[in-house]
C-alpha cells in the first residue's frame, strides 16, 4: 500500500514547505536567544544617533525610523541628531542663492540662513511625523512597535552656539560652532522616556541662529551627556580597506589613518565618511568609548550591528572590548567552530576534538562579548625552540590586528619560558609572517622530534623569529 506522501504530490510539497518553515523558525529562535545578552546590555544605555541629510532623503528612512523606535521600546535612551545638506543645497539653488564653501565649511549669509532655517525645521517636522506613525498600536501601522504608544519626541534649544567669525579673509556670517550643550535638560527628557531630537541649528546667548555641522553637534552632545555610544548612519557599509573589505573594528590610530584617506577623496560620500571618522575619534578621546559607522542602505544593519555577534558596521573604540586569555576546556567547541573552515580549505592542519581537549592548555583565545573570535597555540619543542600554531581569526575580524596580538602574546610567553626562537609552519600566509619579523628557514632548523612530524605532502614553509 502506498503511503499518502508517496501517492500525493501535494503532501510532498506541504512537507517540504513545513520543513523550510521549521528551519526558518529555528534560525529565528537561535538569533533571538543569542540577542538576549545584547538586549540586556543595551537597556538603560544612552545612544546618540546621527542621521545625515542623505539618510533623510533615502528610501530607507522609514526602516531606520522603525528600527530606532524598536531600540526605544527595548529601553535604549535615544538622542537623534540630523543634518540636511542636500536638502539645503537644493533649496538654495532653487532660490538662486550661491552655494559658498570654504575648506568644506558652508558660508551662511543672512539670505541663506532664512532658507536654511526653513529647510532644517521642515526636516525635523517630517521626522516627528514618521516617529508618530511608529507610536500607533494598530497592526496596520507600518512602523508600529508593541509597547511604544507612549513614545514622545522632544525638541528644544539644547545647543548654545557661537560664530566661527572671519578666517583667511572669509566672513562665515551665521556659520557657527557648538559653545555649550544643555546636558541636564537632555538627560531630564531622556529620563522621562522621550526621544530627544536635535537638528544642526544652534542659538547664541544674544538670540542669533547659527548653522552648525550635524557631525559636530552629535559629537558634542555625546560627550556632554556621557553617551554610551555615538552612531553615525552613513551611505557606506562602514569603513572598508583599500580592497573593499569591511573593517569591523578600529582603534583611534587606525581610524585616523582611514579618516585621512577618505577625506582626501574627491567623492562627497567619502569626504563625509572621513568627517564622521574624525568625529568618532574626538568622541573616543573625550570619554565616549564606543562609536559606530553603520550603513543606512542595508536593511536592518543597525539591528544587526547592535544585537548580533557578527555585526554589520565598523566600531571605533579606544577601550578594548575583547579579552585575550588562556583557553579552557569550555572553549573547545568555540575553537573548533573557528578553525574548521580553515582546516577544510587546507590552511590549517586538522585537529580532532580529542586532540584539542588534551592540548587546550597550549591555546590562547580572544573573546568578544562571550564569543571566541581568535585563537593560537604555543608548543615547546626543545629547550630553546617553540612552535606557534593554529592562528585563526573569525572572518569579520581578520583586519583588526587580532592575529598580531596573539603572536605578540605567545612570543612574550615563550621568552618568559627561556625560549630563544619561535617558528611557524604555513602554506598560505608566508607574507604575513615575514611582515611580522619572521625569516624563512629549513627543515634542518627544527628539532629532530619535530622534523619527524613534518608532513611532506603539505609542503609547509618554515619561518623563524628570535624572541
Amino acid at each position: 500500500m502506498s503511503t499518502p506522501t508517496e501517492s500525493c504530490p501535494d503532501a510532498e510539497n506541504k512537507q517540504s514547505t513545513d520543513s523550510n518553515a521549521a528551519n526558518g523558525a529555528g534560525a529565528l529562535v537561535e538569533w533571538f536567544r543569542a540577542s538576549t545578552q545584547y538586549i540586556n546590555a543595551h537597556r538603560g544605555k544612552t545612544f546618540v544617533v546621527a542621521l545625515s541629510g542623505e539618510a533623510l532623503a533615502s528610501e530607507h528612512l522609514r526602516n531606520l525610523v522603525s528600527d530606532l523606535t524598536l531600540l526605544h521600546s527595548l529601553g535604549v535612551k535615544l538622542v537623534l541628531v540630523h543634518g540636511a545638506r542636500p536638502q539645503i543645497n537644493a533649496a538654495l539653488t532653487a532660490a538662486k542663492l550661491p552655494l559658498e564653501f570654504h575648506k568644506g565649511m558652508r558660508v551662511t549669509d543672512p539670505d541663506s540662513l532664512a532658507v536654511i532655517a526653513g529647510v532644517v525645521g521642515g526636516e525635523s517636522i517630517r521626522l516627528e511625523a514618521l516617529f508618530s506613525a511608529g507610536t500607533s498600536s494598530s497592526t496596520s501601522a507600518p512602523l508600529a512597535v508593541a509597547g511604544s504608544e507612549a513614545l514622545t519626541l522632544s525638541r528644544g534649544n539644547f545647543v548654545t552656539a557661537m560664530p566661527i567669525g572671519v578666517h583667511n579673509g572669509i566672513d562665515f556670517h551665521h556659520t557657527g560652532r557648538v559653545r555649550r550643550v544643555k546636558a541636564a535638560s537632555i538627560t531630564k527628557r531622556l529620563e522621562e522616556r522621550a526621544i530627544v531630537l536635535q537638528n544642526n541649528l544652534g542659538y547664541s546667548l544674544t538670540g542669533e541662529i547659527f548653522n552648525l555641522t550635524a557631525e559636530e553637534v552629535a559629537t558634542e552632545l555625546a560627550i556632554a551627556i556621557k553617551a554610551d555610544k555615538l552612531i553615525f548612519l552613513v551611505p557606506q557599509e562602514g569603513v572598508c580597506d583599500e580592497q573593499g573589505e569591511l573593517i569591523a573594528s578600529l582603534n583611534p590610530a587606525s581610524a585616523g589613518v582611514a579618516a585621512e584617506r577618505f577625506s582626501a577623496s574627491d567623492i562627497d560620500s567619502d569626504k563625509a565618511l572621513g568627517s564622521a571618522l574624525k568625529a568618532c575619534i574626538k568622541a573616543n578621546a573625550a570619554g565616549v568609548n564606543r562609536a559606530h559607522l553603520i550603513g543606512y542602505r542595508s536593511n536592518g544593519a543597525l539591528i544587526r550591528e547592535l544585537f548580533t555577534r557578527e555585526g554589520a558596521g565598523s566600531l571605533i573604540s579606544d577601550d578594548s572590548l575583547d579579552t585575550l586569555r588562556q583557553a579552557t576546556i569550555d572553549d573547545v567547541s568555540a575553537i573548533l567552530s573557528l578553525i574548521r573552515p580553515l582546516e577544510a580549505d587546507g590552511t590549517l592542519v586538522e585537529r580532532s576534538r580529542e586532540r584539542l581537549e588534551t592540548e587546550i592548555e597550549n591555546f590562547k583565545v580572544i573573546e568578544l562579548e562571550g564569543a571566541i573570535i581568535a585563537c593560537a597555540a604555543l608548543y615547546r619543542t626543545s629547550e630553546s625552540l617553540a612552535e606557534i600554531a593554529c592562528i585563526a581569526t573569525h572572518p569579520n575580524y581578520r583586519r583588526s590586528g587580532l592575529g598580531a596580538r596573539l603572536l605578540l602574546s605567545l612570543s612574550a610567553e615563550a621568552k618568559g619560558l627561556g625560549i630563544e626562537k619561535v617558528f611557524v609552519l604555513t602554506t598560505v600566509t608566508a607574507h604575513w609572517f615575514i611582515d611580522h619579523g619572521f625569516a624563512q628557514g629549513t627543515l634542518d632548523d627544527l628539532p629532530e622530534q619535530r622534523q619527524a612530524l613534518y608532513n611532506l605532502q603539505r609542503k609547509s614553509k618554515i619561518f623563524l623569529k628570535p624572541v
